[in-house]
């Protein structure tokens, strides 16, 4: 019989920040979908309503939270998948490190685009 193999420890935090950010992922896209596709349809929306969305600060917020979220469990998945097929040592290393630097620059590009739609400027 095939042993289960994770790169996941058992009670490790990483595991159940995956099962968390997956369960808010599904409740803010549910909302997306709510809010974009039965409230307002695709033919109504407009650039100029999506700025007026990002003003407000619930919606900004959930938007940046959305973004970090994301990208954590897109990241982690990612990393973990990889390691599941084999990859150790100093190319693991590296990996890690390209995908932490990918996500800052992710997340900071993000931030400065909902910060552009919501009028925000930061000196």
């Amino acid at each position: 019989m095939a042993e289960r193999y994770s790169s996941f420890r058992p009670g490790g935090r990483r595991w159940l920040w995956q099962r968390i950010t997956a369960a808010f992922l599904v409740i803010v896209l549910a909302f997306h979908f709510f809010l974009l596709h039965f409230v307002n349809h695709a033919d109504e929306v407009s650039f100029a309503m999506s700025q007026a969305r990002m003003t407000q600060w619930t919606y900004y917020s959930l938007m940046i939270l959305f973004l970090v979220t994301a990208t954590f469990h897109g990241v982690n998945g990612v990393y973990n998948a990889l390691i599941n097929q084999g990859l150790s040592g100093s190319r693991k290393t590296a990996v890690k490190w390209t995908l932490v630097l990918a996500s800052l620059v992710l997340i900071v590009q993000g931030i400065r685009t909902a910060n552009a739609w919501a009028g925000i400027q930061i000196i």
